[in-house]
């Protein structure tokens, strides 16, 4: 069983995006390679419970286990050590993928309070696409009553495109609410 998007992007963005580009070959057309979702816990070096509440939450948002990441550099003013706990991330590859691409902008961007649409500015120039969001309460799966914070995540979505100008094709034939 496929998920729905990746059918979309076989029946529709694959062609629409040959015509648009002029491609002669099916293979460079732009696809998604995966998407890395990164929390920042600051509070973590403190409290080694929240990053716990930050792994589990993580686990529910993606459906796979987080890695916790750690501090490359000492850095005194942060107060942090070298080693230390500082983060959680996940690599989503496949079907968990498309996924959770397909319920963060079916589902999860419209749930954010005065959402007009992402920024159309946040590519870095070879064709991937970062994101920011503020709370973690947009995801279904997180229930209100059980969040002791709210913390914010980063979403970045790598894709084989060359330039920004086809990533932004590409991710806007996906569904990607731009800004317009």
């Amino acid at each position: 069983m496929t998920s729905r998007l990746k059918e979309k992007y076989q029946n529709e963005v694959v062609p629409a995006l040959m015509e648009k580009f002029q491609y002669k070959n099916v293979m460079e057309v732009p696809k998604l390679e995966k998407i890395v979702v990164n929390m920042g816990i600051g509070e973590a070096k403190d409290n080694p419970k929240t990053l716990e509440s930050a792994v589990k939450e993580l686990e529910l948002i993606v459906g796979q286990k987080p890695v916790v990441t750690k501090a490359k550099k000492s850095i005194a003013n942060f107060k942090i050590r070298e080693g230390m706990n500082v983060g959680t991330k996940v690599t989503l590859r496949g079907e968990k993928m498309y996924d959770f691409l397909d319920k963060l902008m079916n589902i999860s961007l419209p749930r954010v309070r005065d959402f007009r649409g992402v920024s159309n500015s946040s590519f870095d120039g070879r064709g991937n696409y970062a994101l920011g969001v503020k709370e973690q309460l947009i995801f279904p799966e997180i229930d209100y009553d059980m969040v002791e914070t709210i913390r914010g995540l980063d979403i970045v979505i790598v894709t084989t495109a060359k330039t920004d100008e086809e990533s932004k094709a590409f991710l806007g034939f996906m569904g990607m609410p731009f800004k317009k």
